[in-house]
């Protein structure tokens, strides 16, 4: 509920199609230089935030863990459950990181 701004702008990323969600495409943005701030949900596996954090640390790529889970990030998208979702506008992620720490939540330290 705290995040519903943030999703929303996340909603509005995706539409301009400035966002790539699912593991294997978020790992190919951080990798690529292409991702700015990386997102993954609540719910998803120890395995997967562990994956995250340590890629996110490497290539200094801020990472936030939701509170929300697979099916609210999948539905903040227009899709199905989402584990991970990367956003690929330099001005999207920073609006985003903005609204995230206004709300309280703050990217994860490796």
């Amino acid at each position: 509920m705290i995040q519903n701004k943030a999703l929303s702008l996340l909603g509005l990323a995706t539409k301009a199609g400035k966002t790539v969600s699912g593991e294997f495409s978020t790992e190919k943005s951080v990798k690529s230089g292409k991702g700015y701030v990386v997102l993954v949900a609540g719910d998803s596996s120890d395995n997967t935030k562990k994956k995250f954090r340590n890629m996110c640390a490497y290539y200094q790529v801020p990472l936030f863990i939701l509170k929300e889970d697979k099916e609210m990030l999948g539905k903040a998208m227009g899709k199905e459950f989402r584990a991970s979702a990367a956003v690929q506008d330099e001005n999207f992620a920073n609006a985003l990181i903005k609204k995230l720490a206004g709300s309280g939540v703050f990217p994860e330290e490796a």
